[in-house]
C-alpha cells in the first residue's frame, strides 16, 4: 500500500465517521508490524496501524485483532489508547488516540532515562501488570485456547532452531533443562506478550497507554512476568544495552506484582525461559544480517548478549 493510498482511505473514513479533516500525514519509526503514521487531523491527532500492500490481517500484521483487544479493554484498568475508527477492507487499517509521553527502555533505547525515573517507572509497570492479568477472559470475544508453559517453550524451541547452533551456543543445554521440568500451568490470564517499558507510554512515572498489542493471547502470568524481568538487568545486554543504576530487582519486582496474593511457584523457570526467548530472537535478527536478508551491523553487536543470555538463564535452573 502507497502512502498516498492509504491516507486517501484515511482522509475520507476519519471525515465520514468522525467529522474530522485531516491535515498531515507522517510516518512514525519504531515499530515491528505493519505500518505506522501519525495523521494530524481538526479534532486532533491520532495514530494508524495499517496492513502492508499486498499483505492481509494475519499474524503480526493483524490490526483488527490488535483493534479488538484494545477495544475490549476499553473502560476497563488497563491503559490503553481508545480506538477511534476501524476500516475493516483489506488492507485494513485502524486508528487511534495518539498518547503523549515516553516509551523507552531504560538498559537497551536512547535516549537514556534518568535512573530514580527509570526505577520508578519499572516499579509502577510490575504493579500496573496485575490490572493486565485480572480482566475476565470472558469478556474477550474469539479467544483461543490458552498457551500453556509447554506451549510458550515450543513455540520459543522452534525460533531457535531456525538459528544456526554455532550463533546461540549452549541454548541446546538451556532448552534440555527447561523440557525437563516444565511447570504446570496456573489460572490463564491476558496476556500482552511483550510487556516492558519499551512498549509502555509513560507520562513521569505513571503508565498512560500499553502499546504493541500484536501478540496478545491468554496464557500463563509467569510468561509476562518472566519477561519483563529479563529487561530489569541491564547486564543482560553487554555490548547492546547498558546498566542503570538503582533499578528495582527481580524480587521487589515480583513482590510488587504479587502484593498481598500468594507466591507464584517455579518463576526461577520463566526467568530462564524469558532468556532463551531473548537470545532466540537475537540469533534470528543475526541471522538474516548476516545472510544478507536484512542489512543492520549493529546486529554484529549481539553475540555477547546472547552468550550471556543463554548462561546466565542456565545457571537458573542448573541443578
Amino acid at each position: 500500500m502507497t502512502s498516498s493510498t492509504l491516507q486517501e482511505r484515511v482522509a475520507a473514513k476519519l471525515l465520514a465517521d468522525c467529522g474530522a479533516t485531516l491535515t498531515d500525514f507522517q510516518p512514525l519509526l519504531g515499530g515491528h508490524s505493519g505500518l505506522t503514521y501519525r495523521a494530524t487531523t481538526s479534532t486532533g491527532d491520532v495514530v494508524i496501524k495499517a496492513v502492508p500492500e499486498g499483505q492481509r490481517s494475519i499474524g503480526r500484521h493483524d490490526m483488527l485483532r490488535q483493534a479488538h483487544i484494545l477495544q475490549a479493554l476499553a473502560g476497563t484498568e488497563v491503559p490503553v489508547p481508545r480506538v477511534v475508527v476501524v476500516d475493516e477492507i483489506e488492507p485494513a487499517w485502524f486508528a487511534m488516540e495518539f498518547v503523549a509521553g515516553e516509551s523507552l527502555e531504560p538498559v537497551l533505547d536512547d535516549p537514556a532515562v534518568d535512573p530514580v525515573l527509570a526505577a520508578n517507572r519499572m516499579r509502577r509497570a510490575a504493579a500496573v501488570l496485575p490490572r493486565l492479568h485480572e480482566v475476565d477472559l470472558a469478556t474477550i470475544a474469539g479467544l483461543a485456547d490458552p498457551l500453556t508453559p509447554a506451549d510458550e517453550l515450543e513455540r520459543w524451541a522452534k525460533t531457535l532452531g531456525a538459528v544456526p547452533p554455532e550463533l546461540v551456543v549452549g541454548a541446546d543445554r538451556l532448552l534440555e533443562l527447561l523440557r525437563s521440568d516444565i511447570p504446570e500451568p496456573i489460572e490463564p490470564t491476558l496476556v500482552h506478550g511483550d510487556y516492558r517499558l519499551g512498549n509502555i507510554i509513560s507520562d513521569g512515572l505513571e503508565p498512560v497507554a500499553l502499546i504493541d498489542w500484536e501478540i496478545w493471547s491468554a496464557g500463563d502470568p509467569r510468561v509476562e512476568l518472566g519477561w519483563f524481568l529479563v529487561f530489569a538487568d541491564g547486564s543482560n545486554f553487554p555490548g547492546v544495552g547498558r546498566e542503570v543504576t538503582g533499578l528495582p530487582s527481580a524480587e521487589e519486582l515480583v513482590a510488587l506484582y504479587t502484593g498481598a496474593g500468594p507466591a507464584l511457584p517455579e518463576l526461577n523457570w520463566f526467568d530462564a525461559l524469558g532468556r532463551l526467548k531473548m537470545a532466540a530472537i537475537m540469533g534470528h535478527n543475526l541471522r538474516r544480517h548476516r545472510e544478507g536478508r536484512h542489512h543492520d551491523p549493529d546486529q554484529e553487536k549481539l553475540p555477547d548478549t546472547i552468550n550471556r543470555l543463554i548462561e546466565t538463564g542456565t545457571a537458573l535452573l542448573r541443578p
